[in-house]
């Protein structure tokens, strides 16, 4: 067994993203890729010597040879142990709980999330810090700088290890201990959350559907809801994780599970349906005939926290992404507690979470969670709700027209315009930029601009800036748009736009969303001018 020394040199187009490096199979599949950028990872890091890593993924195409190859070039850079997931499969929550509970030093997650998988699909690579969390900006532009600068990588010349079976091997030195990759997170949830309670729920007759997408959660909430809690069998579905999620999109909204839609609206519904997606850290919670926006599951979970073993105590503070609506705001204002908006990408809530600011975080794209890991957790969204609902014996809808009623209704959605030109959605958002300052005041399609910037974040703890993160419109009223464009996607740009509405009166808390934000939708397009800027006469996606 041998270390050998590649030479390689710059690969463009390296720079992680809002959650790590994402781009088409194929292109980490090409030559050096993969290993520059890992390399790359390393010297980002400060090395590896000496450390401890935990490996594990969502089971996409490529997922099994990209662990090996992770496990060779870390035993050759002189790492002291990597912890694997079985098969190479840890769900993104399941990794920071490992991080955090081993005192890793840190973490590789081989996941691109939502985004579709299979050999034509997408695949990504994430490095977590050792408090389980995404790595800060800081750390990712040493890393993206690292890529620029790079001559060679060192990776181990060997067979492939097997991480099929429970146990510990040696490679040069370094050990690898291979683990079952739900046993701690579900130890880790039976602490959270009160098991009793929810057996017994389902031990009245409560059904529940739990659409796992073909992705890495199907494991997880086959154990924990079917084998522990006593849901009936089959109540999880699309359980087994699949290289190309079935041929699906394993992105839990109403487009993509339209399977669960379905089944949660017909007539003969169960109690409660819920999805997540690739990686495990996104969640869709839908009741009996409604959907709950992400937005609401997280103004409601965080209204009814208490109800919940781990939580009785109260919450130090809650945190959300600035698109996400402000239903948040309502709550925490209610409660008497800090509400802190940040800039879109886990990462930013890092430091609320570690200086004890905030206990339940949360974004717009389906991302909830707590201080119990450092990353959103879909699992754990799903069985919070079910929680509650034993708890409060109250159904999802009556608890959500409880909520409106003491809370008023943030009418909620987000236009996606995916694969756009990039130059033309740039220069969108930079005609836009250009106008800020003169727009207060002025009318458009009907509504007064009250106020209009680019959203800056000063963080709290450690005094670091983040600029650049979205254009914010507010309207007289209570009316907002956020426009930003995303960097999850592989192909061209994506544009999304947020828009929001507060509507305060009982008689209109349950209109359709897209009529109640038509105003609202109509000063996009005014303000925008997506139609004639992108060719779209429509969004992609709609959520």
């Amino acid at each position: 067994m041998t270390i050998l020394t590649i030479s390689t040199k710059l690969i463009e187009g390296q720079k992680p993203g809002t959650s790590g490096l994402r781009k088409k199979t194929q292109v980490f599949m090409g030559p050096h890729y993969l290993e520059n950028y890992l390399q790359a990872t390393w010297e980002g890091i400060g090395g590896v010597v000496g450390k401890t890593l935990v490996l594990g993924g969502d089971g996409r195409y490529f997922n099994d040879r990209a662990a090996q190859v992770m496990l060779r070039m870390a035993a050759a850079s002189g790492a002291k142990k990597v912890i694997v997931g079985q098969n190479a499969l840890l769900s993104t929550p399941a990794a920071s709980n490992l991080i955090r509970k081993r005192r890793a030093d840190g973490g590789i997650i081989l996941s691109a999330s939502h985004n579709p998988g299979g050999a034509d699909g997408d695949f990504g690579v994430k490095y977590n810090v050792a408090n389980g969390g995404p790595a800060p900006e800081g750390v990712t532009e040493k890393i993206f700088a690292a890529t620029r600068t790079i001559t060679e990588y060192k990776i181990a010349e060997t067979q492939d290890i097997d991480l099929g079976t429970i146990g510990t091997s040696q490679l040069l030195g370094m050990e690898i201990e291979v683990v079952d990759p739900v046993s701690d997170y579900q130890e880790l949830m039976e602490q959270l959350f009160d098991f009793p309670a929810i057996k017994a729920l389902f031990a009245s007759g409560f059904r529940v559907s739990f659409d796992a997408m073909h992705a890495i959660t199907g494991p997880y909430a086959t154990a924990i809801l079917e084998n522990t809690l006593g849901a009936a069998p089959g109540s999880v579905v699309n359980a087994i994780p699949l290289p190309d999620f079935g041929e699906g999109h394993p992105d839990p909204n109403p487009i993509w599970a339209k399977e669960l839609m379905d089944t949660m609206f017909a007539d003969d519904a169960p109690d409660f349906g819920a999805a997540s997606d690739g990686d495990g850290d996104r969640n869709m919670i839908v009741g009996r005939g409604i959907y709950v926006t992400p937005s609401d599951s997280l103004a409601a979970i965080a209204a009814n926290a208490t109800h919940v073993k781990a939580y009785a105590s109260g919450l130090k503070g809650v945190a959300r992404s600035m698109p996400t609506s402000r239903a948040l705001d309502r709550v925490a204002e209610s409660l008497g507690i800090d509400c802190y908006e940040t800039p879109t990408g886990w990462k930013f809530f890092g430091n609320l979470l570690d200086a004890g600011r905030a206990t339940i975080c949360g974004e717009e794209s389906a991302g909830t969670g707590s201080d119990h890991v450092r990353e959103k957790d879909g699992l754990w969204a799903v069985l919070f709700w079910i929680n509650v609902l034993a708890v409060r014996k109250i159904s999802v809808a009556d608890l959500m027209a409880e909520h409106w009623k003491t809370f008023g209704r943030n009418y909620y959605s987000r236009h996606d315009y995916e694969a756009v030109d990039s130059a033309a959605a740039q220069k969108l958002v930079d005609d836009l930029r250009v106008r800020l300052p003169d727009l207060p005041g002025t009318d458009i399609a009907g509504l007064t601009v009250e106020a209009a910037d680019e959203f800056a974040y000063d963080d709290p703890v450690d005094g670091s800036r983040s600029e650049g993160q979205g254009l914010r419109f507010t309207f007289d009223g209570g009316g907002r748009i956020v426009l930003r464009l995303s960097g999850t996607g592989t192909e061209g740009a994506t544009l999304r736009v947020y828009l929001e509405r507060v509507e305060t009166d009982p008689a209109k808390m349950h209109d359709d969303p897209q009529e109640a934000l038509a105003s609202i939708i109509a000063a996009a397009e005014a303000l925008a001018g997506i139609k004639d800027r992108t060719g779209r006469n429509a969004p992609d996606v709609i959520t």
